[in-house]
């Protein structure tokens, strides 16, 4: 495989623009594949299709087949083929189609991928993006909603990270594809088709990809979240204004490290905290994040951290998955016990 240099001059889309969250990706990719010839995005249906949630549409028209690769339906070939061609110098973006499907190439992500840098005392980087649509709220059943990350998270070595904005979510896939790590990019891909303004020539916030968000000020609760379940805090967090209660909402954006002082400082002003996910709270990020918690902040609690989240169960079919996914009832229930405490 050898890149190519950009096949047109189509003019760069720059300033403020209302576009949906699936777009601000694109844009994204579209922005690093025009600074760096050496960037190629490879994934199943990315090229003519555009990929199954049109995330890469028009790519492959704009750069050419051998910078925008179509793959065979083979997620631990599509990884492998990364890890060799970013240890030649390249810089992957891999698209995995659906959440659930990333699992045969866990063994290359999480033995090869996630220790190349390390196995090699530092000589080497492999700057592989993984990119994942994951989540649910689209009436897809298992294999097609589920939320991985903690099992990418655990592993040393891996950056994982999952925007909320639209903004975010063009700022850090530039971010992803910039850094020297591996990183996993989770894209909440029930909010594909939000729609917002995004200024593509505003500078990212500084260590994007490592730093927590105050996404709402508040005094009397910290609603810590990350990726599709900030957007159920920030709900949450209105009803419980319009009942006289203040909530800070904190978007985590980085799973894997966690901005735990940002998160500690938010608890140390509110005194109670609830983690809110729609991974399964069993083993999850939310536990980690209790935990830290706990220990850094214990003499400032007015309750036990509570965390809402999905269940220890496979993901359900489409008519049960509201009964699945962390609610706004159930936060406003989560925020009762923790205030009554």
């Amino acid at each position: 495989m050898t890149a190519t240099a950009v096949r047109t001059s189509t003019p760069a889309v720059t300033g403020r623009q209302t576009i949906t969250f699936a777009k601000a990706i694109t844009l994204g990719l579209r922005s690093v594949l025009a600074d760096d010839p050496k960037t190629l995005v490879m994934g199943e249906d990315v090229g003519r299709l555009g990929g199954v949630f049109r995330v890469t549409d028009g790519l492959q028209a704009e750069f050419g087949e051998d910078r925008v690769v179509d793959s065979p339906l083979a997620e631990s070939g599509i990884v492998g083929s990364a890890i060799g061609l970013a240890l030649r110098g390249y810089r992957p973006v891999c698209e995995i189609q659906f959440d659930g499907f990333v699992f045969p190439a866990f063994d290359q992500i999480t033995t090869q991928l996630s220790k190349m840098h390390y196995r090699s005392r530092g000589r080497v980087t492999v700057p592989v993006v993984i990119r994942i649509p994951f989540g649910g709220g689209i009436g897809a059943v298992e294999h097609h909603s589920e939320s991985p990350e903690v099992l990418f998270a655990h592993t040393a070595g891996l950056r994982v990270v999952s925007p909320s904005t639209l903004q975010d979510a063009y700022d850090m896939i530039r971010a992803a594809v910039a850094s020297p790590d591996p990183v996993i990019f989770f894209e909440p891909k029930g909010r594909y088709w939000s729609k917002g303004e995004v200024d593509l020539d505003a500078p990212p916030a500084p260590g994007i990809l490592d730093t927590a968000r105050v996404a709402r000020t508040g005094d009397d609760v910290t609603l810590v979240a990350y990726g599709p379940s900030v957007q159920t805090a920030l709900q949450a967090a209105d009803a419980l204004a319009a009942e006289g209660t203040s909530a800070e909402v904190v978007d985590l954006r980085a799973i894997s490290p966690l901005d735990i002082p940002a998160v500690v400082a938010s608890v140390r002003k509110t005194g109670r905290c609830v983690v809110v996910h729609e991974a399964p709270t069993v083993h999850g990020i939310g536990a980690e994040v209790a935990s830290r918690v706990t220990e850094e902040a214990f003499h400032h609690l007015e309750a036990p951290v509570i965390r809402v989240g999905g269940f220890h169960a496979p993901y359900p079919v489409a008519k049960l998955e509201h009964h699945y996914l962390p609610s706004v009832d159930r936060v406003l229930d989560a925020v009762d016990r923790s205030l009554a405490y």
